[in-house]
């Protein structure tokens, strides 16, 4: 009979699991099966079963955090030249991303992710259904062996809805709150939007509950912990803080002042920004102070090698491929089953070339991502680098020049952990084996450079290839990696505390800590500290923190919403109806993309947020549509 049962059992949450899967590619926003008899009476009886559905609720949430990179795409220094497509999204890969336009950020892309809308809320409706029964375990007379397990089961499943809605309000602003187990469409059919200010609320008290409850170490790799949940606690007290704000330093009279203009039902309140601020700084900071937790290798830059040499990286590289899966460094993310699983990353074919097995190339760093990598003598930026005709005589030996090696010489050790230049080298791979070590020369596809095999990056139109998360080592295809990928870094916790207690406090306040941690953070960069007397205000201070912020999160997703919580699109590129336009440019001084040419207000707008999909509000009258997408 146990055997039976047990059947029954696994039956049940692999037919749940594939109805789940499947309705969350329909149209509708939550078309899921009823908890019925069958799961109540054979189902939701041991920690093995909630932990086993857990599992399907990481596995749903997984699709919409897992290639949070492409948003980089929307930003300044990521092109990223494609959407995720229907071949791309068999398994678990891309689905939420897909049909998203990365390629051009003055497109008003907030059109472009209806599928993201929707599959988020078929991962609430996972994590509802882990807590909602997980619960009633409890409530049914747990033994007191395992309500702490149990507990902390529910301290996961809504640390995962946390994120979720934070996500979903930084897109869409004001969305429909659900906290239940929905068992058909009848129960939403009419459910209207809940205003952010609930909740943020609600979202609170998830990392709340997930920080009391939660373990400090992971019980395995991939589980979440207490130091993640206050991490993402304080994350969303600053994103708070900064909706609330007011008036920014470069406002304009062009430009919004501040607040979230475009959500017409959100008023922002400047004392609350104050105090999110602060209730930011101190969360963060105890995750700093009490989690144990230290920067990947101790934060210590490695070597730098030879120009040209990959032989020898620094400790930065390292850490995003595969061998750093289990450092602490990587807080909260998501991990991938590897080659043969069908649920693999895609950080090779999105990142690497078609010398590293076969890769597509989406993404590769623009030539204006180098000019933001420092000096290591100085600690400050360098002459700026000068695109070249690489038919000019001197094109490869012209100071400062994008085509002469010297030119990227005793620079932030990260740049060479990131991105390829011309002359630098990487180890190939094909048919998951080792090829060679080949060098790169931007459009040089075939035949040798400097004696070494051509890099063949045909997808690139900037000059510049990726380094970061292209694996050096043979075994795992193109979209078969296991890397776990951190949605949530101590690195990004350092930053944003800065962030926090830069606003809060100054940059010399609680102790000069903000100072400090800046400081640690570029030292894996091999740069020398900031000199105090320089950051002394907090408008310097805030543009060295963002300085960081390029290039130490660089292509890891954060940028975009960065952009957006600081108001900084115009800032970033131009104000509305300015000609001719933002001009990106390649290493050989062609012009790549135009942006922001006589761009109308309301596309800028439409940029700050994302428009509800027509096909959920055509199902339910009460669901408003944000005010650009009117």
């Amino acid at each position: 009979m146990k055997r039976i049962k047990d059947i029954y059992r696994r039956f049940f949450l692999c037919t749940l699991g594939c109805v789940m899967l499947i309705s969350s590619c329909k149209d509708n926003l939550m078309e899921q099966v009823p908890a019925g008899e069958l799961a109540s009476i054979l189902y939701w009886k041991t920690e093995a079963d909630a932990e086993y559905a857990l599992n399907g609720a990481y596995s749903a949430a997984r699709r919409i955090f897992s290639r949070d990179y492409m948003f980089d795409g929307l930003g300044d220094y990521l092109r990223y030249r494609s959407r995720a497509t229907a071949s791309q999204s068999t398994g678990d890969r891309a689905i939420a991303y897909r049909n998203g336009e990365y390629a051009d950020p003055s497109g008003s892309y907030g059109d472009s992710y209806d599928n993201y809308f929707q599959y988020s809320y078929a991962a609430v409706n996972h994590v509802n259904y882990v807590i909602q029964n997980v619960e009633n375990m409890l409530n049914s007379g747990a033994n007191e062996s395992s309500r702490a397990k149990l507990e902390s089961i529910i301290g996961e499943a809504r640390m995962l809805r946390g994120m979720i809605y934070f996500r979903l309000i930084s897109m869409w602003g004001d969305v429909p709150y659900i906290d239940k187990i929905v068992e058909s469409n009848d129960e939403i059919a009419n459910i209207p939007r809940t205003s952010i200010t609930t909740i943020k609320d609600a979202i609170l008290a998830d990392f709340t509950y997930a920080w009391e409850k939660l373990p400090e170490q992971p019980a395995a790799l991939g589980r979440f912990t207490k130091w993640g949940a206050l991490a993402f606690r304080g994350k969303f007290h600053l994103y708070w803080a900064c909706w609330n704000r007011t008036s920014w330093p470069w406002s304009t009279p062009v430009s919004p002042t501040g607040g979230w203009p475009e959500l017409d039902t959100f008023t922002p309140n400047s004392a609350e920004s104050v105090a999110s601020y602060e209730a930011a700084a101190t969360d963060l900071k105890k995750v700093i102070q009490e989690s144990g937790i230290t920067l990947f290798r101790n934060g210590d830059p490695g070597e730098w090698g030879e120009m040209g040499d990959s032989e020898v990286l620094p400790n930065y590289y390292y850490l995003f491929i595969p061998t750093a899966n289990n450092d602490p460094e990587l807080m909260v993310g998501f991990t991938h089953g590897g080659t043969g699983t069908g649920q693999g990353e895609e950080l090779m074919r999105d990142f690497g070339t078609r010398a590293t097995e076969g890769a597509q190339g989406w993404g590769q760093p623009r030539y204006e991502l180098a000019a933001r990598y420092q000096s290591t003598l100085t600690g400050d930026f360098v002459a700026p680098l000068t695109p070249v005709d690489p038919t000019e005589p001197d094109a490869r030996t012209r100071e400062n020049s994008t085509l002469n090696p010297e030119s990227y010489r005793n620079r932030d050790y990260r740049m060479k952990s990131t991105l390829l230049w011309d002359g630098e080298t990487m180890t190939t791979m094909r048919n998951l084996a080792f090829d060679e070590v080949r060098k790169y020369q931007y459009k040089t596809l075939t035949g040798t450079v400097d004696g070494f095999g051509a890099i063949n990056a045909d997808a690139d139109q900037t000059g510049y290839i990726m380094r970061k998360f292209v694996r050096n080592y043979a075994g795992q295809g193109r979209s078969d990696g296991d890397y776990y990928i951190p949605v949530m870094r101590l690195a990004d916790v350092f930053l944003l505390y800065a962030e926090a207690a830069n606003e809060a406090y100054g940059p010399m306040g609680d102790g000069g800590l903000a100072l400090d941690v800046v400081n640690k953070v570029r030292h894996r960069g091999n740069l020398p500290a900031l000199n105090p007397d320089k950051y002394s205000s907090k408008e310097t201070f805030f543009y060295a923190i963002e300085q960081e912020r390029i290039v130490e999160l660089f292509a890891e997703g954060h940028r975009l919403f960065d952009l957006r919580r600081w108001r900084s699109i115009e800032r970033t590129f131009l104000p509305p109806q300015t000609s001719p336009g933002f001009r990106m440019y390649d290493t050989h001084g062609g012009l790549r993309n135009t942006y922001f040419n006589n761009t109308s207000l309301l596309s800028y707008q439409r940029m700050y947020i994302f428009r509800i999909p027509p096909s959920e509000r055509n199902r339910n009258p009460n669901l408003t549509q944000n005010v650009p997408w009117l």
